[in-house]
């Protein structure tokens, strides 16, 4: 009985120093991975969407709390103005969710641009979602605070060829988005105004 309640101890202690160390490990490389998926995941796509902005979006971005979560944004600067924000958010594509990066001007709730982060498409189809020009320009000048919608559903968007529930999972990723903006948006105002030149 006593070698059982010894083991039995033994294996708490190696258990909690376990637990202790992979808790560590987690909390020291946490600021790595997010870099890291800043540089090769997020950051081409929030490149693009802000170019011609004369600061970097990557370095120049903030963090608000929305309930549970944290979100991210990304502060665009033209002609001095910090008025455009970039921000991340899913739709459910036809292989799973699809990451959408969303610029929007805070002036004029106008999208700037998209772009798409992660996908599980299939390749040819719904993966073009990531690279058709049409499509994501489709989303150039509309405003933040109206529902998104293929043609074929009566909206503005151009679907990309073959890949109709890739399309509508990043116009409802988008339309979603809009209510979380729509509630952030002083703050989002407040904390961008701070980097302007």
């Amino acid at each position: 009985m006593r070698n059982i309640i010894r083991m039995i101890v033994v294996l708490a202690i190696m258990g909690a120093f376990s637990g202790g160390l992979l808790a560590f490990v987690k909390s020291g490389t946490a600021a790595k991975i997010e870099y890291q998926q800043l540089k090769f995941v997020k950051g081409p796509a929030i490149k693009e969407i802000l170019q011609g902005a004369t600061n970097d979006p990557i370095v120049d971005r903030f963090k608000i709390k929305d309930g549970d979560v944290d979100r991210s944004f990304f502060v665009g600067v033209f002609d001095g103005k910090a008025d455009t924000v970039a921000y991340e958010t899913f739709g459910k594509g036809f292989g799973g969710d699809v990451g959408i990066m969303v610029a929007v001007n805070l002036d004029t709730d106008q999208v700037i641009g998209i772009g798409i982060t992660t996908h599980s498409e299939t390749p040819g189809l719904g993966a073009r979602a990531k690279t058709d020009e049409t499509f994501r320009g489709s989303f150039k000048g509309l405003s933040i605070n109206e529902p998104f919608k293929v043609k074929t559903d009566g909206g503005k968007i151009d679907a990309v060829s073959g890949a109709t529930i890739t399309s509508k999972g990043v116009c409802a990723g988008i339309t979603a988005s809009s209510e979380f903006y729509k509630k952030l948006k002083p703050q989002i105002i407040e904390k961008a105004a701070a980097f302007a030149k």
